[in-house]
């Protein structure tokens, strides 16, 4: 978690040495701001075909993953998001050509939050389901083989009995 010092010396969030810790919480119900449940709603319902493919797809294939489609992380909302996966999967129209720079600035926000962030374009949802589907599979299995990675498991200890061969170094 970044601590970075707060300029007045004032601030929300815990304190040590004059820093101020930032935190922007993931799922934070509490006061959110004015209008984002009404938008949430509003992108759910209005939903592109390429977006309500790919959510009849995803809970279909990953049925095992809770997904949540345009939820509010930070000040932008996702397509879909996978909170156990820390997954975030964004469909994106003929729009997003013309704002590079905003999903730039997005994915760099989501990636801080230490979310993986796909993106696949509207037509590639609607004419390719199951090679969009593989993709995020792929990804899933990469992200789950670096999480075992990280906690150790593969590197099994010798079994009881079993004597390791000492190196040449160790004599």
């Amino acid at each position: 978690m970044p601590v970075i010092p707060s300029p007045t010396g004032r601030g929300r969030g815990a304190r040590s040495a004059g820093r101020v810790r930032v935190t922007i919480p993931m799922r934070s119900y509490r006061n959110p701001p004015s209008g984002t449940v009404a938008r949430a709603r509003t992108l759910r319902r209005d939903a592109t075909d390429a977006e309500k493919r790919m959510w009849q797809a995803l809970r279909d294939t990953f049925a095992a993953l809770k997904w949540r489609r345009q939820v509010p992380i930070g000040p932008y909302f996702a397509d879909f998001f996978s909170f156990t996966a820390k997954l975030v999967i964004e469909v994106d129209g003929g729009q997003h050509a013309e704002a590079a720079s905003h999903d730039a600035r997005r994915t760099e926000f989501l990636q801080a939050q230490g979310l993986t962030v796909l993106r696949f374009w509207n037509n590639d949802v609607l004419a390719n389901t199951n090679g969009v589907m593989t993709q995020i599979s792929l990804s899933l299995r990469e992200r789950e083989g670096a999480a075992q990675r990280r906690k150790g498991k593969g590197d099994q200890p010798p079994a009881p009995g079993h004597r390791r061969t000492p190196s040449p170094s160790q004599g």
